[in-house]
């Protein structure tokens, strides 16, 4: 075998595989550019990160809840929810009820600035009609939307 015509054979496939090659490029940055496009890249919707404290006021049976830190929330989008647990009858905090500010709620919530957000620092009162010891009381995030939701924070009496 001579190695002089090995180096100068020109019968090879490279010409094949740099077609595919330029094929496949070509589809991935099509569908990069279409997902882009069509706006499939950017549909991520995060929900709120937020701690709350709960402070009882047994004289007065009422329940301050305070933003302690975290992301703020647009008080449209932040509700209570609580129930009195298997003993004692209470208010009920479904629905607007429980939305943090405005409308028919049960909740006394601040919200700051121009855009009504509850950010760290703000607090809401929630007056109960029973003792707190049988309630369980969650602030939750509810999007405008209704597509999504989660417990930010939960507290509950001693005997919920």
């Amino acid at each position: 075998m001579d190695l002089k015509q090995l180096f100068n054979d020109d019968d090879a496939v490279s010409p094949v595989i740099g077609v595919i090659l330029m094929v496949a490029i070509t589809v991935i940055l099509a569908a990069v550019i279409a997902s882009f496009v069509l706006g499939l890249g950017d549909q991520t919707q995060t929900t709120p990160t937020a701690s709350f404290s709960f402070d009882y006021d047994a004289d007065n049976d009422k329940v301050d809840i305070t933003h302690d830190g975290g992301d703020p929330i647009p008080a449209s989008e932040l509700y209570v929810r609580g129930d009195t647990g298997s003993s004692g009858s209470g208010d009920d905090l479904s629905g607007d009820k429980g939305r943090w500010s405005g409308g028919s709620s049960n909740v006394g919530g601040d919200a700051s600035g121009s855009n009504t957000e509850v950010v760290a620092g703000d607090s809401g009162t929630v007056s109960l009609d029973s003792d707190y010891d049988s309630w369980e009381l969650r602030v939750v995030y509810i999007s405008n939307e209704g597509d999504s939701s989660t417990t930010l924070s939960s507290d509950s009496g001693p005997n919920a």
